[in-house]
């Protein structure tokens, strides 16, 4: 690969790493055509953006963006690796389980090398789980309505349900004073 276009990927990395808050480090070694197309389809529909990078070209543009918080990633830059860029911090995670979901635990690909999500650092196939189990910014707010709106609910589902028997007490603590 000829200097220039090494430039040219190392600034592509850069953009996409600074555009995508959460960085996903997986092996795809050895996955057959079809598999990869599948696996391309599914984050394409999940609007995760994979790409297979040369280590050191990946390694140069994550010092570049933020060197410190990347350091303990760079180990993981061995062998094979495809890197997965996402706006939500669990949709890779969750393509990479429903893609491997038949395969034998441990064996299927693609496997999770790291990942950095939500500026924590996770290493290795077994954080796969944790990783799915991150709720999004949006699942996050949806609990809190939630929550804020279950103790109005539940007032005007007693005021509802009971309509005679506030009446009642109403009456009853009218007689006391």
């Amino acid at each position: 690969m000829k200097k220039e276009d090494k430039v040219l990927v190392v600034e592509k990395l850069v953009e996409l790493i600074g555009k995508y808050p959460h960085v996903y480090l997986t092996d795809i070694e050895a996955l057959p055509a079809d598999k990869t197309s599948e696996l391309r389809r599914e984050c394409f529909k999940s609007e995760v953006k994979l790409m297979v990078v040369k280590n050191s070209l990946l390694r140069l543009a994550m010092s570049q963006v933020n060197e410190e918080a990347f350091a303990p990633l760079f180990p993981l830059l061995k062998g094979n690796t495809a890197v997965m860029f996402a706006e939500t911090a669990n949709v890779p995670a969750k393509v990479i389980k429903n893609f491997t979901k038949n395969e034998k635990k441990g064996e299927g690909k693609p496997q999770l090398k790291g990942a950095y999500v939500q500026e924590s650092i996770y290493v290795g196939p077994e954080n796969l789980e944790a990783l799915v189990n991150i709720k999004s910014k949006e699942e996050l707010i949806a609990d809190v309505v939630a929550l804020l709106q279950s103790p109005a609910k539940n007032v005007i589902s007693a005021l509802q349900s009971g309509g005679n028997t506030i009446h009642g007490v109403l009456q009853t603590l009218q007689e006391r004073n």
